[in-house]
């Protein structure tokens, strides 16, 4: 079992920044990968970044490319998503996910994410 607790939503004006972390327990936190997904009110889960077990490879949304950036603390049991240049469209509740089989292809459907966390919240005002 793996526990995700997520932080660092909140509301921010377009242009601005934020920082969400994500802390986990349970497991050894370098044995999987991690991903961040959001979700729009009427809208389903959308995928936004992905890291893998040690950190060496990102994979991100095109949207979000050059504004986003998803980092991890194995030491800490954290990873990071990093919100820079936030647009209103990035408006969602954001989770955080464990993928325990980490296949490479799989790092953006969420079915084969094993563990979620509760979500925090980012609304962008225009």
């Amino acid at each position: 079992q793996v526990q995700l607790v997520e932080s660092g939503g909140g509301l921010v004006q377009a242009g601005g920044s934020l920082r969400l972390s994500c802390v986990a327990s349970g497991r050894t936190f370098s044995t999987y990968r991690m991903g961040w997904f959001r979700q729009a009110p009427g809208k389903g889960r959308e995928f936004v970044a992905a890291i893998s077990k040690s950190g060496g490879s990102t994979y991100y949304l095109d949207s979000v490319k050059g504004r986003f950036t998803i980092s991890r603390d194995n030491a800490k049991n954290t990873v990071y998503l990093q919100l820079n240049s936030l647009k209103p469209e990035d408006t969602a509740v954001y989770y955080c996910a464990a993928d325990m089989a980490a296949y490479y292809s799989d790092y953006a459907r969420a079915s084969a994410y094993d563990y979620w966390g509760q979500g925090t919240q980012v609304t962008v005002s225009s």
